[in-house]
């Protein structure tokens, strides 16, 4: 695609709660995404998301200032729990919310048929990594937009986009998961609940904090995470960010703690026909919301006023430098050279 010609990208930006939401539109967000406080969706923690009250609020402030706002319905309904996940969809149509993000088929059918109006957005945890799924989902549902798990590479997002008609959606900045999301079960193997149905990756019921002399350990369900040093950040344990020992070596060894950020990639982005850039972190606070919104908004600016010469400012890097899990940033899987 002729970057001339090709469309700029919406910034969509997360929102964990009312302060977060203000915080993405004050500072140029496009799409603002929440959920309820409940299973219903993938960020389920004590203290985060809306009520009905504070969606409204929310909706009202997001039209006043020209933003448009997503719900996350984005786990996977189990037996006869299955009408909370419907009410949810029904409240968003009442609401007059501009899109819903669904990971199940079955929901997509429930809100297809009942609420035929309401725009369907398709959500990462359905991990939909190619074409033919997408388009299936497409023809069977009308759906309108594709969010793609972040395992794909930039030549493999370029053929998707290829094949389709639905315009596709990419994360740039955020907390990684080395899963295809949607399918992992390592919380639930340690914690009994899984994500895709509980809504949140280590339940902070499960999480237990020790302090041993000048350590720090994390235990999720009883089982050591980490061992942090005096003064050592320390991150929330998840299974998938732990450090163990293998083979008498300790170290990350199976994901580092790192954000995403691929905004020296951001011309290719455009270049390749990518509709919409995701930030991750409705469980962050307002600040981090702030400042990712801001820079993301100035870089998307500039790169529009002028492509030929678009480069990553040194306020923009230490910027999201800062807010980065573990203080390191990686391209992930957009970038590299295996297959």
């Amino acid at each position: 695609m002729d970057t001339a010609t090709a469309p700029v990208p919406e910034l969509v930006c997360p929102a964990g709660n009312l302060p977060s939401l203000k915080a993405a539109v004050d500072n140029g967000a496009d799409w603002v995404y929440m959920g309820l406080k409940d299973e219903t969706n993938a960020r389920n923690f004590a203290g985060l998301n809306f009520d009905a009250a504070s969606a409204s609020e929310g909706l009202r402030y997001a039209h006043a200032a020209g933003a448009r706002m997503l719900l996350a319905i984005n786990t996977y309904p189990q037996g006869l729990a299955a009408t909370r996940w419907q009410r949810a969809i029904d409240g968003a149509a009442d609401l007059g919310l501009d899109a819903v993000i669904l990971a199940d088929a079955g929901l997509m059918q429930y809100a297809a048929r009942r609420h035929p109006q309401l725009r369907l957005h398709l959500s990462v945890q359905t991990s939909a990594t190619n074409y033919e799924a997408i388009n299936f989902y497409q023809e069977q549902f009308g759906i309108q937009r594709a969010v793609l798990p972040r395992v794909l590479s930039l030549a493999q997002i370029a053929g998707v986009i290829n094949n389709t008609t639905v315009p596709i959606e990419v994360f740039g900045f955020g907390s990684l998961c080395v899963m295809v999301e949607g399918r992992c079960a390592l919380s639930s193997y340690v914690t009994g609940e899984s994500p895709n149905t509980r809504g949140v990756c280590s339940p902070a019921k499960a999480v237990r904090w020790e302090k041993h002399g000048d350590t720090l350990e994390s235990r999720l369900n009883g089982i050591l995470i980490d061992r942090f040093a005096e003064g050592e950040n320390a991150g929330y344990p998840t299974l998938c960010k732990g450090r163990f020992t293998v083979e008498d070596e300790t170290y990350y060894a199976i994901e580092d703690p790192s954000s995403l950020n691929a905004m020296e990639l951001l011309p290719e982005l455009v270049k390749i026909g990518v509709t919409a850039i995701k930030i991750e972190g409705r469980q962050r606070s307002p600040a981090y919301v702030a400042a990712v919104t801001r820079i993301w908004r100035a870089a998307i600016d500039a790169h529009t006023r002028d492509a030929a010469h678009f480069a990553i400012q040194a306020d923009w890097a230490s910027g999201l430098a800062r807010v980065a899990e573990g203080q390191q940033h990686t391209l992930g899987a957009y970038h590299r050279k295996w297959k």
